[in-house]
């Protein structure tokens, strides 16, 4: 586990060297960063969507894993419920910003595949490379949106604590393939989250989050009749 605490901890001081520039920084700017981070989050899910799906077993298992987990995710009005949650706590885009943190640093083949290797392995180098890019993007991130941003290392510790305590048990288990099929999906989320930054289409990407869940069912139930 050093390397997701690691990871943790260069988000939380990332969060807070950027929250506390921010304070400074003028509104012009501030829209700057948002329009970089907009277009930086679309090339790198766009980029990580291509780079995954031509190796993908089944090419239409991000289609219905993407329609089933909107389906559900508006069902449970997740972007709505979490709007509330986090602009009760003050600012309008909060909650865009948080959401784009969450799937900036989670979703990614290091922070997926980090805490496999450091499970069974106890290499933890993707997870170190994975910090230092982290710190750097929530330098950016808390610049746009404040001290908020602190939030997404929470939910980075969980995540990626979660898959480093699976894969001891069920690393034989985990394949390549359903790691490469999960980037897909999370390469679209990305995506989305980038074009709603822009104000492009708000396509409620809190709401497309329980595709995510939706892959290993499907991926599991491919396997084993195909």
């Amino acid at each position: 586990m050093l390397g997701t605490i690691v990871n943790t901890s260069a988000i939380v001081i990332g969060s807070l060297i950027g929250g506390y520039f921010r304070q400074g920084l003028n509104i012009k700017y501030q829209k700057a960063l948002l329009g970089a981070i907009g277009l930086s989050a679309t090339a790198l899910g766009f980029a990580m969507f291509t780079y995954h799906l031509k190796d993908s077993l089944y090419p239409v298992l991000f289609i219905v894993s993407m329609a089933l987990g909107t389906l559900l995710g508006t069902f449970l009005d997740l972007n709505e419920k979490f709007n509330r949650l986090i602009q009760n706590k003050g600012g309008n885009n909060l909650a865009q910003g948080l959401s784009t943190a969450i799937l900036l640093f989670c979703i990614g083949t290091l922070s997926i595949l980090g805490p496999v290797q450091s499970a069974l392995y106890g290499n933890n180098t993707l997870l170190y490379t994975n910090a230092t890019l982290d710190f750097i993007t929530s330098i950016v991130l808390s610049c746009a949106y404040g001290f908020i941003i602190i939030w997404a290392s929470l939910v980075l510790f969980i995540f990626q604590g979660s898959i480093f305590v699976v894969s001891l048990y069920l690393g034989q288990y985990i394949s390549h393939d359903f790691f490469n099929e999960l980037s897909i999906v999370g390469g679209l989320l990305i995506v989305s989250s980038g074009l709603s930054i822009l104000e492009l289409k708000d396509l409620k990407t809190m709401n497309m989050l329980p595709s995510l869940l939706v892959v290993p069912l499907l991926y599991a139930l491919l396997k084993t009749f195909f």
